[in-house]
């Protein structure tokens, strides 16, 4: 039962992935919609690495980012990841924040560093 549980699960984040080729034009990222078509790129899709290696890295930006500005400007955090959170689990983060906000136009026409927090400080709160 719970390993279907898994595969059903599975099956939902990967289905938008499989169901269009990412192209170049995605890279540009204006929404969070552009960054969830990179990072969620098919492991069959021949700019996969590209796509990965471009999500990767702007998710790594924006965590960065708001690092730096909230520990200079004395800024509440809005993420609270632990120390021991890996670069994949921001995405898997990402992803399954976005493929449960589909449906959510305001949230997935959002600048693509609006959703990185959004998903992040969904996945690691600040108490």
């Amino acid at each position: 039962m719970r390993s279907t549980a898994l595969f059903g699960v599975t099956a939902l984040v990967l289905w938008p992935a499989l169901a269009q080729a990412t192209s170049t034009g995605d890279f540009t990222l204006k929404t969070t919609e552009d960054l969830y078509r990179v990072c969620s790129t098919a492991s069959d899709d021949p700019l996969r690495p590209e796509a990965i290696n471009f999500c990767e890295g702007f998710v790594l930006g924006a965590v960065s980012y708001h690092d730096e500005v909230t520990g200079r400007e004395n800024l509440r955090r809005l993420i609270c990841y632990p120390t021991t959170a890996t670069r994949d689990q921001g995405i898997e983060a990402f992803v399954g924040w976005a493929t449960a906000h589909q449906q959510d136009q305001k949230f997935m026409s959002d600048p693509a560093v609006v959703g990185v927090v959004r998903s992040l400080a969904a996945r690691w709160p600040c108490k």
